[in-house]
């Protein structure tokens, strides 16, 4: 990728102070018999992801494409990211102490906040959390902070299993009853009947949307549901970029919001590390974990940044702290807030759109050869299919090896036995037709043979 940092005014500039008044007078000792008259004869210009891929092709084999999500979504992280976060102001993310020195590092926390209220669709965030999963064991934590006299838990058992190990972890100490609440067997989504029945006097309500097996729960009746029973409504969001095309938690009446960064910014690596997004009500400011970066002015009157509120045991007393987790993914988060201020409001919805066309394209195809989803109803880039005649972890194997695809997750991993069948299969922006074809030639060669 070319990256020309000089402007109109520096090049202009350049060129006067070396006495010539263009860039074509540098040439002017070429031999006009060696200076190309027509345009070179080379295909058209590709994307940066599609130069990206060639690349890979050009300098020999590699993997073949992989359809995994559940939680960790691959997205296609522009370049100018990674060349920024280079800058050597960038390198840590230690704790700006000093706000007279540390500007930058605070602004770009600043518009990290507010990048996170808005798509999050809620008044406050902090600047960031290890992961999704850490965050909502620590809204958990803030939700019994705040109702104080209850101590119920009730989590929707379409959270993602690991978010749910990670919260009762965390707040098996805090809480008195943590309770999971099952899904509807006909619809895949979380059972509002009986979810209705055990939220009596519970602190919180967590749900997921898109929940694990792809689908869109109706978040406004199980907001209602919380408002009705007294207890806050935690919602966490695995694929932030859905967004982009269905409503926020904070529309449909979520107090405390989850989600993950991880694909933006950063791509998804082996493990990590992730990027945990944390946003509430204004009315629960003083509840939040770890920091938060404010706006002001200073004597003069100029702008300026300041740790508005730090409520780590770093900070203040273990008994008085919000969290006793003593860090944050400050340059994930940077990298995070770089990559949706390239995409902008437009490029993330149109990304979106991009994702649900790939995502629905599989699902036609993949109901040609009789694979058809476990559950039907909204959804965003993923979604859980059943395989008929195999379990899904025979179909990943064989796929594999058939033509080096990793096609999904076998959702038996996670819920069991009764879903053996079941394969979650996700696609991105990063999936190119040919990788998508691939993938279905592929499992249709398996499921035929």
């Amino acid at each position: 990728m070319r990256y020309l940092p000089q402007t109109e005014h520096d090049i202009k500039y350049m060129l006067k102070t070396i006495g010539v008044d263009s860039v074509e007078d540098l040439f002017r000792g070429v031999p006009d018999e060696l200076i190309l008259k027509e345009p070179l004869n080379l295909p058209p210009a590709l994307s940066e992801p599609e130069l990206r891929r060639e690349m890979l092709r050009l300098a020999g084999p590699t993997p073949g494409p992989t359809f995994l999500g559940a939680g960790a979504y691959p997205h296609s992280v522009p370049a100018a990211v990674e060349q920024l976060l280079l800058r050597s102001e960038l390198y840590t993310a230690y704790t700006p102490y000093q706000p007279e020195v540390s500007q930058g590092t605070l602004q770009t926390m600043f518009e990290f906040q507010t990048m996170v209220c808005e798509l999050l669709g809620l008044d406050v965030a902090n600047a960031s959390l290890y992961d999704c999963a850490s965050s909502t064991a620590e809204a958990v934590l803030m939700a019994l902070r705040i109702a104080r006299k209850r101590g119920k838990v009730v989590l929707c058992q379409t959270v993602h299993p690991e978010y749910r190990e990670t919260t009762e972890t965390f707040a098996r100490t805090a809480a008195d009853e943590i309770i999971t609440v099952p899904y509807n067997a006909e619809t895949g989504q979380t059972d509002l009947i009986a979810l209705e029945k055990a939220a009596d006097n519970a602190a919180a309500i967590v749900m997921q949307s898109p929940n694990f097996f792809g689908l869109m729960e109706d978040g406004r009746a199980i907001a209602k549901i919380a408002q009705e029973k007294g207890a806050l409504l935690i919602s966490a969001v695995p694929e932030i970029l859905a967004l982009g095309l269905y409503e926020s938690p904070g529309a449909y009446g979520a107090d405390i919001s989850t989600s993950e960064g991880l694909g933006y910014g950063v791509g998804v690596q082996v493990g990590g590390p992730a990027c945990g997004l944390f946003a509430a009500k204004q009315q629960f400011l003083r509840q939040l974990p770890g920091r938060i970066v404010g706006e002001t002015v200073d004597s003069e009157g100029h702008r300026g940044y300041v740790l508005t509120l730090s409520t780590r045991e770093q900070h203040i007393r273990r008994e008085k702290a919000t969290s006793n987790i003593c860090t944050n993914q400050g340059l994930l988060a940077l990298g995070f807030a770089m990559h949706l201020a390239l995409l902008g409001k437009q490029g993330f919805v149109r990304n979106a759109r991009q994702n649900m066309a790939r995502a629905l394209r599989i699902k036609a195809r993949l109901a040609e050869i009789g694979i058809t989803p476990k559950y039907e109803g909204a959804h965003f880039n993923e979604l859980a299919y059943k395989i008929p005649n195999m379990s899904a972890a025979e179909l990943q194997s064989r796929v594999l090896e058939e033509d080096n695809v990793v096609a999904g997750l076998p959702v038996g991993d996670f819920y069991g036995p009764e879903f053996d069948d079941t394969l979650l299969l996700c696609t991105t922006e990063v999936h190119s037709p040919e990788d998508i074809e691939r993938l279905l030639s592929a499992i249709e060669k398996v499921v035929k043979s």
